[in-house]
């Protein structure tokens, strides 16, 4: 489902992104790291089980909480400040790790091979993958407001930038 916020509205959507996506993001990946390390301990040696999840999950979690402070600390409030003189280069920066978050996706979809449940996959094995689909949604569309919505209104072309 895509949430509505008012496009034109810069300080708006920084909110929204907080706490829509970044409270649900801190919220989903150590649950979903502890899942796989569940799932991986458990059934080590199982054909289909995606070794080596947990650990990038785990490495995923400070990735993302430093990516979300500086969005939250610098970027965002500058934005509410309507942009300035120099915000294209914390822009960049954000874009980059975004393109990490991307490969970061492929690696979960080659790890799980989708992700794709073997068959008489346990709870904890069909919880992880569900919870896995959530968050690579939730992401797409989080990345998505900010490279084409939010990003742009603040690059050559785009609005506030003063």
């Amino acid at each position: 489902m895509v949430d509505v916020v008012p496009l034109q509205d810069a300080a708006a959507l920084t909110h929204h992104i907080e706490t829509r996506y970044h409270a649900r993001h801190r919220k989903q990946l150590p649950v979903l790291a502890e899942l796989a390390a569940k799932v991986e301990r458990v059934h080590v040696g199982v054909a289909g089980v995606p070794a080596g999840l947990s650990d990038l999950l785990r490495h995923m979690i400070g990735e993302f909480e430093i990516h979300m402070k500086k969005e939250e600390l610098i970027l965002f409030p500058a934005m509410r400040k309507e942009g300035g003189p120099g915000i294209e280069h914390p822009i960049a920066a954000m874009r980059g790790d975004h393109d990490g978050h991307d490969r970061e996706v492929a690696e979960i979809r080659k790890l799980t091979g989708g992700p794709k449940l073997p068959e008489g996959a346990c709870r904890s094995w069909t919880a992880l993958y569900a919870g896995l689909e959530e968050f690579m949604t939730d992401l797409a569309e989080h990345m998505r407001l900010e490279n084409e919505v939010l990003f742009p209104m603040f690059e050559v072309g785009g609005q506030p930038t003063k």
